[in-house]
């Protein structure tokens, strides 16, 4: 399982998680694409918000790899902002190349990609 260095283990000053310290024996838990609700409590949007940040300071719009980053997060985004780099894709593998749909993110979170987004992490 690839660490990626230098990204935030979680959302300072909470327990929203963003990477995983090991991998689990059993195997990567699988992706999902959950559906978030206009409903959703403040502390949720800001973790989604952080978590979005964070991966587009680190890979912008080039493909990247699942590794350690957290299912339970990522799932959030997962299907949106975030979809598979690859066909066929492993929902369940930590090699899974994913990347950032930058025109998903612009519509989700415009002040943190810009209306521009060019590829240029911000």
């Amino acid at each position: 399982m690839l660490k990626h260095r230098g990204f935030p283990g979680r959302l300072p000053g909470t327990d929203f998680q963003f990477t995983i310290r090991r991998a689990n024996k059993a195997g990567a838990t699988r992706l999902i694409a959950r559906k978030r609700h206009a409903d959703r409590r403040p502390a949720d949007r800001r973790a989604d918000e952080a978590f979005m940040a964070a991966l587009w300071s680190h890979f912008g719009e080039e493909p990247f790899v699942r590794g350690n980053l957290d299912a339970g997060r990522l799932s959030w985004l997962f299907g949106a902002e975030v979809v598979p780099a690859e066909d066929p894709f492993d929902p369940e593998s930590y090699d899974a190349l994913l990347r950032i749909d930058a025109r998903a993110a612009r519509h989700s979170f415009p002040h943190l990609i810009g209306a521009t987004g060019g590829g240029e992490p911000a």
